[in-house]
């Protein structure tokens, strides 16, 4: 069951709702069900215009719209079918734009030609930034929204908790510690995906996990890519999930999966481009030769990946802590072909980089390494991101803190 409640504002929608005010297109992108389409209806109730209307490119009906060869023919489609008037400013919000093949074309003329402000949403990144880039360049913005971070779920949680000061010098005291480690626990397990985390039930949750698995297999898959076979791409997907936090080996993957290597980097491609998976490089600088190449994977849901696999308390872990980190800038890792490694080198905005070993437990002698490793990578700033309280040391960095 889920709890019925108002709007509750993401961290990303007062950067959106602020784009309202510009001529340019705004675009949210982002895997289905991350809360895309709640965004965009907050986004028309705050607009003080009453010439607005939302169309949803899943029903027929409005695809047959903007599918529409005299695209002045829309116009009159749309003044039709709603109330709105095109002699005033006009806001028209279209959700899941990846279905309509002609959208970009549309768009592009509807926007030079009247005066509209459209609010559009899609689950394909690949979709929106490389054809919108040919036909929409100068005329959009691009937000991308992700399942919730650990400071969104506790607020989705109504859970009070300390906000104050740099996420990476953050320290939470004890009792703050132990009244939320349980829900930390819980976003690990189950991840962000906004129904997922209103959901009471943990039965209901992993049924809520396997629907949004299910439907982007079967909807976003069958609808954007030619990819015709569901068995042989959910087996990919499964087999993806047990390695998270691994290096990917296409070569590898090939084998195993009984598909040519020139598909499996076509899968690992359209995951990337549509939310489900991300691959994070190597850090490499003009002295380092003994370094790896492969790149790490990491699934953008750790609840999607724990439904798909068995993984490990530590593979959840460093998932959960990637997901965290990536919305403060670029990430990287550094590894040796010793096998030594960094799990993450974060760089964020113009400061120096920094090195992050996510350790469930953390030890004086993962402190040790760390800044070993460091030392040869070049890399002066490190810190050690622990779930649980180390008996070795006090000064840690609490997973939970990091938002």
């Amino acid at each position: 069951m889920t709890n019925n409640i108002s709007f509750i504002e993401r961290q990303i929608y007062i950067k959106i709702r602020d784009h309202l005010k510009y001529k340019e297109i705004t675009v949210i992108t982002g895997m289905r069900r991350v809360g895309k389409t709640t965004i965009v209806n907050k986004l028309l109730e705050d607009i003080e215009s009453g010439n607005k209307a939302y169309f949803d490119l899943e029903k027929i009906t409005n695809r047959i719209i903007f599918e529409e060869k005299n695209y002045d023919n829309i116009i009159s489609l749309i003044e039709k079918e709603t109330k709105i008037s095109f002699k005033e400013k006009t806001y028209i919000a279209i959700d899941e734009i990846q279905l309509s093949p002609n959208i970009a074309s549309v768009l592009k003329y509807l926007y030079d030609h009247y005066d509209i402000k459209f609010i559009v949403t899609g689950s394909s990144s690949f979709y929106i930034k490389n054809l919108f880039t040919e036909s929409l360049a100068g005329r959009k913005m691009i937000f991308e929204v992700y399942p919730l971070n650990f400071s969104e779920f506790l607020e989705f949680k109504r859970i009070k908790y300390g906000k104050d000061g740099d996420f990476l010098d953050n320290k939470f005291s004890f009792q703050e510690y132990e009244k939320l480690k349980l829900f930390y626990d819980e976003f690990i397990e189950y991840g962000g995906f906004p129904e997922v985390v209103l959901a009471n039930d943990f039965e209901y949750k992993r049924k809520k996990i396997l629907e949004i698995i299910n439907t982007y297999v079967n909807l976003d898959i069958a609808s954007i890519s030619d990819f015709k076979e569901d068995r042989e791409t959910y087996s990919l997907i499964k087999m993806l999930a047990s390695r998270v936090g691994s290096r990917i080996d296409n070569s590898k993957l090939s084998i195993l999966s009984g598909l040519s290597r020139d598909d499996i980097t076509n899968y690992l491609d359209f995951f990337e481009e549509t939310y489900l998976i991300s691959r994070i490089p190597v850090f490499t600088t003009n002295n380092d030769r003994e370094i790896v190449k492969a790149k790490k994977l990491y699934f953008i849901d750790t609840g999607i990946a724990n439904v798909l696999a068995d993984l490990s308390s530590g593979a959840k872990f460093e998932n959960t802590v990637f997901n965290q980190l990536r919305h403060f800038g670029e990430i990287k890792y550094y590894a040796l072909k010793t096998g030594r490694e960094i799990d993450f080198v974060l760089f964020k905005g113009k400061d120096s980089p920094i090195a992050l070993e996510a350790k469930e437990t953390p030890t004086n002698n993962d402190i040790v390494n760390t800044l070993k490793y460091s030392r040869i990578a070049g890399i002066n700033k490190t810190r050690i991101v622990g779930r649980y309280i180390s008996p070795e040391f006090d000064d840690y960095i609490w997973g939970g803190s990091i938002r």
